[in-house]
């Protein structure tokens, strides 16, 4: 099943109001700290998810993860009542079993250990629930479309398989500014527009009059790139373009993207699959004004590996620069489509931070891959399923919290 979905974080400042309240709410536990449409959030839930997510020790910081999490169930459960789609007991007995499983747990014991650790059950089985009634969500509304052909899985099962020639692709883009909530509503409508599209000239066109990126300027286009390192969700979009059309909205940090297939061609050398991807980040004040981009482009004068960039770090904070190797599903879309675009050694530019105030300088160090061996069919086809309902999932969430009224209490 397609993995908890990634959502944009909250400003830092708003969080640190939420989590600095005066004494008199925090002792209210109950008292709401956000509402979604008619739904809130308490303090209490909070708190509890927070935990949760420490103890599952996920990635990022646990309390604003907890709390873009809860926004996004409520507006979640909003779109099951639509659609009538709920979790039956067995599910969520299954879903537990599930977490207690990956830590050679049973469910009670998993539940017991939840408990003495500050977890109540109920918030362990909000969550499974959350997560079993999403997944019915996107089913129901996408199942049809994320299915895949025959073709489809010929086409994967070349690019994967050992001693089989890689496919590259030659892609077009389209970054639409996401950085609010007004933005965000107005780049889902555009984008739905732009993937209507079926030439590359009114690509070209679209992407010179809407997107953020600096391939804005060359109406979008991209080189050529080995379509194994793309990023999962957008591979299996791409398998199932024909040149000239485009893919479904894919929400990143800050941006809703859109890539077109301008042509597509096997390589005769042999495949293969990145696992995990080693990438640097500096960062550089300013955003992307001439000075940050003019002080980028002497860095990468000075630099051809990643280890250089410690010399040009040298004396600075020490998170002006962040150096990663991580899974290939863990990377954040917008970096990753970036280190797509990259052969080791080689920078990027086009990303800024969240709040726009420094220049991301994206180097990548090295890629680690594997070669599949004993392809199965099903489970390839499985596998570019759940990739698609991913990709899927995420524009419908945008759509759901860019229609929604979320405010803190």
């Amino acid at each position: 099943m397609p993995r908890l979905l990634t959502v944009t974080l909250i400003a830092a400042a708003s969080l640190l109001s939420v989590l600095t309240a005066p004494a008199a709410l925090a002792q209210n536990l109950f008292a709401p700290i956000v509402k979604v449409n008619d739904r809130v959030v308490t303090v209490y839930e909070l708190n509890q998810r927070t935990r949760f997510f420490e103890i599952l020790r996920a990635p990022g910081d646990p309390a604003e993860q907890a709390y873009e999490t809860l926004i996004n169930e409520r507006l979640q459960l909003d779109a099951a009542v639509r659609l009538g789609v709920t979790a039956s007991e067995e599910q969520l007995q299954a879903g537990i079993e599930e977490f207690a499983g990956r830590a050679n747990m049973s469910a009670e014991q998993f539940l017991n250990a939840m408990a003495q650790a500050g977890v109540d059950r109920e918030t362990v089985y909000d969550f499974v629930r959350a997560g079993v009634i999403w997944r019915g969500v996107v089913r129901s509304q996408f199942g049809p479309q994320a299915q895949v052909t025959e073709a489809e899985i010929d086409r994967a099962m070349a690019m994967a398989g050992p001693g089989t020639s890689g496919v590259r692709v030659l892609l077009s883009e389209i970054f639409l500014p996401a950085n609010t909530p007004e933005a965000e509503a107005t780049a889902m409508r555009r984008a739905s527009e732009i993937a209507q599209i079926t030439t590359i000239g009114g690509f070209a066109n679209a992407a010179r009059q809407y997107s953020a990126a600096p391939s804005r300027d060359v109406g979008g286009r991209q080189d050529w790139m080995p379509l194994s390192q793309l990023p999962p969700a957008l591979r299996s979009q791409i398998l199932g373009l024909a040149p000239g059309e485009v893919t479904a909205p894919i929400p990143v940090p800050n941006a809703i993207a859109l890539f077109q297939l301008r042509a597509i061609e096997e390589t005769g050398a042999p495949a293969e699959n990145p696992v995990a991807i080693e990438f640097a980040r500096y960062f550089i004040p300013g955003g992307r004004t001439e000075k940050a981009l003019a002080e980028a482009a002497r860095i990468e004068s000075e630099v051809d590996t990643c280890d250089d960039l410690y010399g040009i770090a040298k004396g600075q904070p020490p998170e002006r620069l962040l150096r990663d190797t991580l899974p290939v599903e863990q990377i954040a879309g917008d970096v990753a489509i970036e280190l797509a675009k990259l052969d080791t050694g080689e920078v990027s530019t086009a990303l800024t931070t969240s709040d726009g105030q420094a220049l991301v300088f994206l180097m990548l160090c090295g890629r680690t891959t594997a070669l599949a061996e004993d392809a199965d069919r099903e489970q390839i086809r499985q596998q570019l399923i759940n990739q698609r309902l991913a990709s899927y999932a995420d524009g419908y969430l945008s759509e759901l919290r860019a229609d929604a009224y979320i405010v803190e209490q």
